[in-house]
């Protein structure tokens, strides 16, 4: 079966989906029906992609040494993730990546939202990281912790690699103050990731706060 028959098929298995509860979806399918980009395989028989992985290794290090050394201050381990995002970038660009925040179609820089880091590798190659800390405890749970969304403006723009580079966290002491630190790191490939569709209902303030819908109200004052 070729690349384009295996495509179909799994394109097919997405729609019969429609018809029941949204799990089990390649991640690399929703990239490529929301975007029109390819999620390329991290295949280590390519030398290059062997070089890839070393340097981030290299970053990921650097980066977890750095943290670890300032410590992190937040109150809860998977929030740590947005401000282990400076070490990353800057670990990153140290090694001899171009790393920064993802340019969207619009070509602006944008923060919020799937993927967090935008990155090239030293031969020109275009990678999307995001990064995430967790404590040991929550490792395994059910959580949602991982999040894509349909945008006008996506912020994914060509075929790439797309990674998770992940930081476990401990508690310790830093500056007379409670911190997170990391204690190791992973890389992983998101190219097998499998996600869902969570259906919501929603509203927006304007319907919300309807002037026929107030039964009363009231002021306060100091």
């Amino acid at each position: 079966m070729d690349n384009h028959e295996e495509y179909v098929r799994q394109l097919e298995e997405v729609i019969k989906k429609f018809l029941q509860p949204m799990k089990g979806i390649p991640f690399s399918i929703c990239i490529k029906t929301l975007t029109g980009f390819s999620v390329i395989g991290v295949d280590c028989s390519i030398e290059q992609n062997n070089l890839m992985i070393e340097d981030l290794a290299k970053a990921a290090q650097m980066a977890g040494d750095k943290a670890f050394q300032d410590g992190i201050f937040t109150a809860r381990p998977n929030e740590a993730g947005n401000q282990m995002e400076p070490f990353v970038l800057e670990s990153l660009n140290q090694v001899g990546f171009k790393a920064g925040k993802p340019t969207s179609k619009s070509g602006k820089k944008r923060s919020a939202g799937y993927p967090d880091i935008q990155t090239e590798d030293r031969f020109g190659r275009i990678i999307y990281l995001d990064c995430k800390t967790y404590s040991a405890k929550t490792k395994n749970q059910s959580f949602r912790t991982f999040y894509f969304s349909p945008s006008t403006d996506p912020k994914i723009t060509s075929d790439a690699f797309h990674l998770l580079m992940s930081f476990e966290l401990s508690v310790s002491d830093r500056k007379g103050e409670r911190a997170f630190v990391p204690v190791s790191w992973q890389i992983y490939t998101l190219e097998r990731l499998l996600v869902q569709i969570k259906h919501e209902f929603n509203a927006s303030n304007r319907e919300l706060y309807r002037p026929e819908a107030l039964l009363v109200a009231g002021t306060i004052s100091k």
